[in-house]
């Protein structure tokens, strides 16, 4: 009998790869994870390097977070398709801290955020995650990403400054003072950047429009002998050998006062792993082990601090990237981190000739990334509360510090989700009469079952769905043995809805287009029906369908039914 056996809450934390290697793993799996990681590899090489320089390190400390962290993550993490490296949400506060404390305070901080990432996952802290109100990380994604394009402006028109300052206003102030600096070339290297990478995403998005922009903007550059900044005059050359062990100078005598940027790194490094988990769930089908995730982001933080990198966790983009070229086990992920280690000893003399505009053309996609405009748009049609904690999550993060907007903006949804509660407590005492399961005379819920057509299932929501609860829908198809043709979801009893409740129902509404589920709420009270209507939910028009009461449900469910095999819905 093994250890988890007799203990099976030690299940959490064993690694999927032991999973996987249990299940058996054969040649065709891993021809598979090969090409999926070598693609993975020629998107994350830019990228590693230009994540590095934004953070105000050198290239190489990119380079060697995504080898260390990159092989961790995959080898030890919950999750069997989880690609890991430097992401764009640590470079405000790596920057910051570099700027003040030194690369060792980065490397102390690294450390007691791994530390702290090892404790939340033994304490079973990962299940909590899930309570993050989704207009606080709308709004710090937001305004990281309006972080990272204020730090590209330098490079990005090739302006003549010395130093640049960290604070956002000075920053920009700074800017206009030395707009007449602007290089030409610089400019014209960015502007190149940005159309191939754009453009390739139209016209051939499976081609790897960071790498092939960096390469023509770097051939550019040599071929015209364009004046314009590289990796090489800023940083000399990169060196081509295996990261080393070794620990520069660290002030543990400053551990207190950089306890808050370790706890902002710990932070991020746990929700973006948890939140990539999350999705590649929903494209994979699989389930991660949250717990057990956040042990191997803490372990692969330390990795990194103490060979010389910079802080880690799960890439969302990388990891799609990885289950879109048909990775589908942890060893795609090590074989990433195999692949750049091999691109660093090969291709090191050659990456001094990159210009530094082509890798800010690449943070600048990045940052537009992050920003996810149409999301932020949706959450600011949301009720009062929710657009007042995303524009002060937003504002707090993009002119003062990180986690002083973390901080605010959680505090500010508690006490809007206090008074909504308040609020809901009041509205419910005269509504028993009117509401959709009294009114169906039909008895137990055994016995309306029965009335259901064949192919279509119930699923019936009580209370308020609010960020605290949301995540009721996130399984809610997998309680199934067998898809249904269509679900009925019964919000009769669902007194008040926020903007996490809302982008529950689009992702769960999103999974049963997938499937071919077509999808019917019945019953929507005043409150939830506004909001539903204001942040647009009807854009998913074709497989979303309201209905009044149960009863017109089940009948428009019949006829969705009936109507199915001619529409022929993928399954």
């Amino acid at each position: 009998m093994s250890r988890t056996d007799r203990h099976p809450w030690l299940r959490q934390y064993e690694p999927k790869l032991l999973t996987v290697l249990r299940e058996g793993y054969g040649l065709a799996t891993f021809k598979a994870d090969a090409i999926a990681g070598l693609t993975v590899a020629i998107v994350a090489l830019p990228l590693a390097m230009a994540l590095a320089i934004a953070s105000g390190t050198t290239p190489e400390k990119g380079l060697h977070t995504a080898i260390i962290a990159g092989f961790l993550i995959s080898a030890l993490g919950g999750s069997r398709v989880q690609i890991g490296g430097p992401t764009a949400a640590f470079i405000p506060v790596v920057f910051v801290v570099i700027q003040r404390f030194g690369y060792g305070g980065l490397v102390l901080c690294t450390l007691l955020a791994g530390l702290m990432l090892v404790a939340a996952g033994l304490l079973r802290l990962g299940t909590l995650m899930k309570y993050m109100p989704q207009p606080v990380i709308t709004g710090f994604t937001a305004g990281i990403a309006v972080s990272i394009f204020s730090s590209q402006v330098k490079d990005a028109l090739g302006l003549q400054m010395a130093h640049v300052p960290t604070e956002f206003l000075d920053r920009w102030a700074a800017y206009g003072q030395h707009l007449a600096t602007t290089q030409p070339a610089a400019l014209a290297l960015t502007v190149l950047g940005l159309l191939l990478i754009f453009g390739l995403r139209r016209w051939k998005p499976k081609w790897p429009g960071f790498l092939i922009a960096l390469l023509a903007c770097t051939f550019a550059a040599a071929a015209f002998a364009l004046p314009a900044e590289t990796i090489g005059t800023r940083f000399g050359d990169l060196p081509s050998a295996l990261p080393r062990f070794e620990i520069p100078h660290i002030p543990f005598e400053r551990t207190f006062e950089l306890l808050p940027s370790a706890f902002t790194i710990a932070f991020l490094a746990g929700v973006e792993s948890l939140l990539s988990a999350v999705v590649a769930d929903g494209m994979t089908g699989g389930r991660h082990r949250s717990n057990g995730e956040l042990v191997a982001q803490g372990v692969a933080n330390v990795g990194s601090a103490l060979f010389g990198g910079l802080p880690a966790t799960g890439a969302i983009a990388r990891t799609a990237t990885n289950i879109r070229s048909g990775g589908r086990t942890p060893v795609a992920g090590m074989l990433h981190a195999g692949y750049l280690l091999l691109f660093m000893l090969l291709l090191a003399p050659l990456m001094r000739y990159v210009p530094l505009a082509a890798l800010s053309a690449v943070l600048l996609v990045v940052a537009w990334n992050m920003a996810e405009v149409e999301h932020f748009r949706s959450t600011l049609s949301a009720p009062w509360g929710d657009r007042a904690v995303l524009l002060l999550t937003f504002a707090l993060t993009v002119l003062f510090d990180l986690t002083i907007a973390i901080e605010a903006g959680v505090v500010l949804a508690a006490f809007v989700f206090m008074h909504r509660m308040a609020e809901s407590v009041e509205a419910r005492s005269g509504m028993h009469d009117g509401d959709e399961d009294d009114a169906d005379g039909g008895g137990t819920d055994l016995a309306q079952r029965a009335r259901l057509p064949a192919g279509v299932e119930a699923y019936r929501i009580g209370g308020p769905l609010f960020f605290g609860a949301a995540n009721r829908l996130d399984h809610l198809l997998d309680q199934f043995f067998e898809p249904p043709k269509v679900l009925i979801l019964r919000m009769g009893l669902v007194p008040v809805i926020d903007a996490s409740g809302v982008h529950a129902l689009k992702k769960l509404a999103s999974r049963c287009q997938r499937q071919g589920i077509a999808l019917v709420v019945s019953g929507l009270q005043e409150q939830p029906n506004r909001v539903i209507a204001s942040m647009r939910l009807d854009a998913h028009a074709g497989h979303v369908h309201l209905a009044s009461n149960f009863e017109r449900a089940v009948k428009l469910a019949g006829s969705l039914v009936q109507a199915q095999p001619a529409a022929a819905a993928p399954r």
